[in-house]
């Protein structure tokens, strides 16, 4: 099996044969997928601020994994949803990873391949959620994506030798989002009868619909919203004593998300007496995903261990 490199172009990615079941998926912005296969993988730099070594590491493990046959896509009946098992084959919690794309996308080499494998080598079960983006975006399809992913998680659990209590959620940026109102009780877990994460790790997090938004996420979760559909899916409206404990990193000049996004978020938390950690990031990039060569590098391993205590 040739490996993947810097050098490799996009398009032996997209079709390389381990891929197909998730093809349409493994490039983002979807839409200009076939455009960008004349790329090679280390210009993905022009898209997202990445690591370029450990995007390949990542690809070349995941593809000797499927082809072992022990990392699979499992697609859900929702059109565009399901979920990437990443286990490691003994008893262990997992964590829930919703990667970003503004509600656009999801963007899973970026972010959620790279941080599923992370947590293996931490001793954790990972599951990497696709759901619904763009026009199907609309609010609570993402919601009910997740609670969908969940209940396939659970049923399969025994034979996964997955412990589901004190599960966590991970999110990046609009993934960020929607893992953090997933933690509310207004449109979040308990409005599908599933068990509340024990933590969230919430990394450039998209949190209000409000003034300081990322607009492109609000236009695709919400739509023209109403005031009252602002005010349900702003995160830091709705936290409460009973909000899981948090770990939160943002980068202080960030470009694409307000920063005001974590401060706001902090404050809640704080406010709430919420177990918490904020981690402020000097820097104005969006997309680090894991961090690697960065200043927020290691940030997961802290998340982790704040959440195992």
């Amino acid at each position: 099996m040739k490996q993947f490199t810097p050098n490799t172009q996009l398009w032996r990615v997209r079709h390389c044969k381990e891929f197909a079941p998730f093809r349409r998926y493994i490039l983002a912005p979807r839409q200009f997928a076939a455009a960008m296969q004349v790329y090679r993988i280390r210009d993905l730099k022009w898209f997202y601020p990445i690591h370029v070594q450990t995007t390949c590491d990542t690809l070349n493990e995941m593809r000797r994994r499927i082809g072992e046959g022990s990392v699979s896509y499992v697609p859900l009946p929702e059109r565009d949803t399901g979920l990437y098992p990443f286990l490691i084959g003994r008893e262990a919690p997992f964590v829930l990873i919703l990667p970003g794309g503004g509600y656009g996308d999801v963007c899973s080499v970026v972010e959620g391949f790279p941080t599923a494998l992370a947590l293996n080598r931490m001793g954790y079960h990972a599951i990497v959620g696709q759901y619904r983006v763009g026009k199907a975006a609309r609010a609570p399809h993402p919601q009910e994506d997740v609670a969908a992913i969940l209940r396939h998680v659970f049923a399969r659990a025994a034979t996964w030798k997955i412990r589901t209590e004190r599960y966590a959620v991970c999110g990046f940026s609009a993934g960020g989002h929607l893992a953090a109102s997933w933690c509310t009780k207004n449109v979040g877990y308990a409005q599908y009868g599933l068990p509340s994460p024990a933590c969230a790790m919430l990394a450039y997090p998209v949190i209000t619909m409000g003034e300081k938004t990322h607009a492109g996420s609000r236009k695709n979760l919400l739509g023209k919203a109403s005031p009252a559909l602002v005010d349900a899916y702003s995160v830091e409206r709705h936290v409460d004593g009973d909000y899981p404990k948090t770990f939160l990193w943002q980068c202080t000049h960030d470009r694409v998300v307000p920063f005001e996004n974590a401060n706001m978020m902090d404050e809640a938390l704080t406010r709430s007496n919420v177990p918490h950690v904020f981690l402020p990031v000097e820097g104005d990039k969006h997309g680090w995903g894991l961090g690697v060569g960065t200043p927020a590098e290691g940030w997961l391993a802290r998340a982790v261990e704040f959440w195992r205590k």
